[in-house]
């Protein structure tokens, strides 16, 4: 029955960096602490004009708030590609943590897809507490707060369907919202794991990484990432510099863009 399914190219575009260690990434890990580079991305689907947008990270000014090292603006940079952000019409944010709901103001044609207990925990008792409302901006949840009232969110409770070959599901864990996307793609089906798993290794390991609101859910929804993907290496992880140098290199010199929907082996410019 997939055959019959269009394929979907997909896109990695990295746009910031951070170096941190190990221990700061596993809840379960081993006594050998080391350094491990954690990358920010968004990803974008792409079907001759039909443009889907997933995330969209953050800007200089929060890059500099946080301590992270920002290449380009998520966003703006996509021209260099040939996409201009006026073209996407819909885009799916993952969850609303600073990393992947910034920007939004780029996108001025776009409507955002979001499940609807994301809003309420952003929102709700829980960010009371420092510890959970850490990660995220609340700049960026009121501007979503604001798109809401401009007929531009479209709320969603649990799996659905955006286009005939993708697919986004409801894993919860990190956030209590969390949602993962599934896509179609030459190489069969491949989820975009976003925070669900970090890195390869949180998945792999069934270690999660330690922002979590429910543990037992991230935990299940490293068994729902396994169930959805044709097998664990069409996982792609949210944040993982593997990404980097596992898919080949798309589009200019230097713009760090990787096709996901190309089988992985080694990233060479072409």
């Amino acid at each position: 029955m997939s055959a019959e399914l269009p394929c979907w190219e997909v896109f990695a575009l990295r746009y910031a960096t951070v170096a941190r260690r190990r221990l700061e990434m596993f809840i379960n890990h081993d006594l050998h602490d080391g350094p491990q580079a954690m990358d920010y991305f968004v990803w974008l689907l792409r079907r001759g004009d039909d443009l889907i947008l997933v995330d969209t990270g953050f800007n200089a000014s929060m890059a500099a708030q946080r301590g992270r090292e920002f290449l380009r603006c998520p966003i703006g940079s996509l021209a260099g590609a040939g996409i201009e952000p006026q073209a996407i019409r819909d885009v799916v944010i993952t969850h609303a943590h600073y990393d992947h709901a910034g920007n939004l103001d780029l996108l001025p044609q776009a409507r955002f897809h979001l499940q609807e207990r994301e809003m309420q925990y952003a929102t709700g008792r829980d960010m009371r507490q420092k510890m959970m409302r850490h990660a995220y901006c609340v700049d960026h949840v009121c501007s979503l707060v604001r798109l809401v009232f401009d007929d531009r969110v479209e709320y969603h409770d649990g799996d659905w369907a955006l286009r005939a070959g993708v697919t986004v599901h409801l894993v919860g864990g990190h956030t209590r919202g969390l949602q993962v996307v599934r896509v179609h793609t030459a190489r069969g089906w491949i989820v975009l794991a976003s925070d669900a798993a970090h890195y390869l290794e949180n998945f792999s390991a069934r270690s999660p990484f330690p922002i979590v609101a429910d543990v037992g859910d991230m935990l299940r929804g490293h068994d729902r990432l396994e169930a959805l993907a044709e097998s664990p290496a069409h996982v792609v992880p949210g944040h993982d510099p593997l990404v980097m140098s596992l898919y080949p290199r798309r589009g200019p010199p230097g713009l760090d863009l990787v096709s996901l929907s190309e089988m992985p082996g080694g990233a060479q410019d072409r």
